[in-house]
Order: C-alpha cells, then structure tokens, then sequence
C-alpha cells in the first residue's frame, strides 16, 4: 500500500531536506541486512521521541509512546526482518493514534536520499524526488479525448519539482481547457505533494482564494492560498468531473475537498481514504523512513477537514462503471446546453447514447443477430460466438454493441461512433452529422 504525504506550500517540514516526500517505498523481497537488537532499540527510542514531540495532538502522545513500549516490552518487535519490524511497528502506530499518516517504512533507497544534514543532503533528497517525479511524468499518467470532446486526465500521484513539474501541469491545464467538459481521475492517487494541489486547484478557483489554514505545535498558523499568475488560463465554470475511491488519500483528498467545499464539480466514486493530517518523513536508522503527523490543515468553507471520515462522491458508481458514469453526466451536462452549436449538441447524444447502452446494457436474442447476418452491398455482417461483427471492403472487423435492444448497434474500437442500423434488408451506417451510407442485402 502506498501513502503519501500531503504537505502545504508554506507548511512544508521534512527532516533533512524540504522538498515534497512522495510515495511510501514498497520493501523489496529480502532484507538487505538483519536487524540487531541494538539497531531495534535505537529505532525505538528515536521514533517514540519524535513522536513526543512531533505529533499533532499531545494529548494523544503519551498513549501513543506507551502503546510502542508495551510492545516493546512483550518482545513483538524482536524482528530480524527490516520489513517485518516495520510492519509490525507500524500497525502499533496506526492503531494507537487512529492516524493513517503513521506508519514506518523500510526503505534504504529513500533513508539513503534524505539521512544526514546540510546542504549535500539536502541535494541527494532533492535528487531523489526529481528522479521520481521525472519517471513518473509528475504524476500526470494520461491524457485522452473522450466522445464529445470530454477532455480525461488520470493524475496517479501529486509531485513537485520546481522550475519543472508547473510545466507539465501547464500543458495538462492546457489540453483540459480545450474540453467542453473535464474529467479528472485520481482513482487509487495515495497523495503527495500539497504544492502540486495547490497548482491544479488554482486552475480551477480565483486567484488569492484561502485554500487551507495549517496548524503545527508551538507554531504560528500558515495559509496556503491559490495562484496568482496561471500560464495556461483557468478554467473556472467548466464542468468538472472528479473520480474517486478509497485509494485517494492525503494530498489527493485535499484536491477532493476542495471541489466539494467550493463546489467546483461533481464527485463521482466511492469514498477516500480519511488522511488529512500533515505528515513528516523523518529518516531512522539504519534504513527506515518515520511517518509522523505534525499538523493538521483547516478549510475555510468548514472549519474542519476530512481526518478519519474521508470524502463522500456526490454520485456513488461502482468501480468499474465510475468513468463511464462520470461521462454519462458530462454529456448529459452538454446535450443540455443551451449554447451549443446543433452539431456539437448532436456529437454529444449521439456519444450519450453509446455511454447508456454500456451502463445498462440492451437484451438481443441470439438468434435475432443471426437473422441480421449476411451480406450489405461491401458491408459484411458476420455471426459467431453468440455476437455480430462487422467490417466492409477489407477493413479491420469490429464487434457491434447493441444500442436500442433490436436493430441498432456500435461499432466497437472506432473513434468516430460509427453506427449500424438495419431495416429490412437495408443497412444504413450513421456517423453524426453526416448522410448515411446505404447498403441493399445481397
């Protein structure tokens, strides 16, 4: 499982390096090394210290601390095993503090980027992060045109690297504006960089907006506002899709909350995580990272955030029909439009209607497709295994989705929403806003 830390722009404070820390590092196969009793007990007394003065709530710090001792004590982290002890520690963590955001990874990669002082660690964290976020493009997965120019971005994590990751995010804006509707996925996004939200929320609020209001003990209150100056435009009153699961924690719930709070859009999903506390990632030796929440941010629209109850969709949808549903909205959303130009109104029924037929599929008998099989002119209707394909003049074969129950179908894998409808002994194929083409059987 992945977890990633949300962090302010202006209440950043990681241990050694303060640059945005990203993904939890999954524990390799083998351990590198065992652990010794000595390395245990260091890593023990180390955390429970940071705890005591880390952790965001002090009223919870000495049950937290006694929780990690009693354990201790019972021998339950008498673990060789790196991974293991983590494992173990962080369930302790977890359980006692009622925190997804504390936990302890094992993760010699990222304990060797970020362990150490000055400014030679503070370049080797610096270099790790960058190396992430280049490999994986920011975060920023995919992007596609959807049926009626819905513009989709799939964001699989939020991370920053100055002077470089706003240039991605500025060409991202920049093909969503271009969209009549917007759909962002940030299904299974464990967080990341609050830096980074920040930059995607402005897009979408006015420039100036109090975003959050972060608290930190012994600390003056900061704020984290939207963007002034957005190279790519916002794009403030388009309609704005957000897909949504329990996968999408901290950072990415921040994003979430926002477009309820504000009501930017619509949320479509199920519900996050419940991670809204600022997380530290703090080096332990010998090769371990220390999760440890050390504030906690506050939304102006509720005076609270989403800690421990998560965020609840606007419009519930099963996993595997949570885009399509989210679609379904938006081209309803266009259709309706009452400045649409008639032929973009038409491209977006005419996509609407594919969309319905996939969530609530149409009946066809078996033998009702086999009677429509045969020969159209240079159309080719074919039969087999229970389905009807078509193709025409040597052109690739595609399935036919039933549209209507009876004798209207799509054709499957096209990107012009190519129709088929039968009457008779007359195949028409339809494309929107175009003369169809007729075919005789025979």
């Amino acid at each position: 499982m992945h977890r990633l830390l949300l962090a302010s722009t202006a209440a950043l404070a990681l241990t050694a390096a303060a640059v945005p820390a990203h993904a939890r590092q999954p524990a390799p196969p083998a351990p590198a090394a065992d652990l010794t009793a000595a390395q245990r007990a260091a890593a023990l007394s180390e955390i429970r210290a940071k705890v005591q003065t880390l952790y965001v709530f002090p009223e919870k710090r000495a049950a937290i601390v006694d929780r990690l001792k009693k354990s201790e004590k019972a021998g339950r982290y008498d673990l060789a095993n790196p991974a293991a002890f983590a494992e173990a520690l962080s369930k302790d963590l977890t359980e006692a503090s009622g925190d997804k955001h504390m936990y302890l990874d094992f993760s010699p990669a990222q304990y060797a980027a970020q362990a150490g002082d000055g400014a030679e660690a503070q370049a080797s964290a610096e270099a790790f992060w960058r190396a992430e976020a280049l490999q994986k493009n920011h975060g920023l997965a995919e992007m596609k045109i959807l049926p009626g120019n819905v513009r989709y971005l799939k964001i699989t994590g939020f991370y920053w690297v100055n002077d470089v990751t706003g240039q991605a995010y500025d060409d991202a804006m920049r093909f969503l504006k271009g969209g009549d509707a917007v759909i962002i996925d940030l299904r299974g996004n464990g967080g990341g960089s609050g830096q980074a939200v920040n930059y995607l929320t402005s897009h979408f609020t006015k420039s100036d907006d109090l975003l959050l209001t972060f608290t930190r003990a012994q600390e003056t209150p900061s704020q984290s506002r939207s963007q002034g100056f957005l190279p790519a435009g916002r794009l403030i009153g388009k309609p704005l899709y957000v897909l949504t699961d329990g996968g999408c924690f901290s950072a990415c719930e921040e994003f979430v909350y926002h477009v309820q709070q504000f009501k930017l859009g619509e949320l479509i999903g199920d519900g996050t995580g419940g991670g809204a506390n600022n997380n530290d990632l703090i080096p332990i030796a010998p090769s371990f990272m220390v999760s440890i929440s050390a504030g906690r941010p506050i939304h102006p629209v509720s005076g609270t955030n989403w800690e421990g109850v998560g965020i609840k969709p606007d419009t519930p949808a099963a996993p595997a029909k949570t885009l399509d549903v989210a679609l379904q909205h938006a081209l309803t959303k266009l259709v309706a439009a009452p400045n649409a130009a008639p032929a973009d109104r038409e491209v977006a029924a005419w996509a609407l209607a594919e969309v319905d037929a996939r969530l609530n599929p149409p009946t066809v008998s078996p033998q009702h497709l086999q009677s429509l099989a045969g020969r159209y002119g240079e159309a080719l209707l074919t039969f087999r295994d229970g389905q009807l394909w078509y193709t025409r003049a040597n052109r690739p074969e595609r399935r036919l989705l039933p549209l209507d129950g009876k004798d209207t179908f799509t054709a499957e894998g096209g990107a012009n929403m190519l129709r088929v409808h039968i009457k008779g002994d007359t195949l028409e194929l339809q494309l929107p806003n175009t003369p169809p083409l007729v075919f005789k059987r025979g």
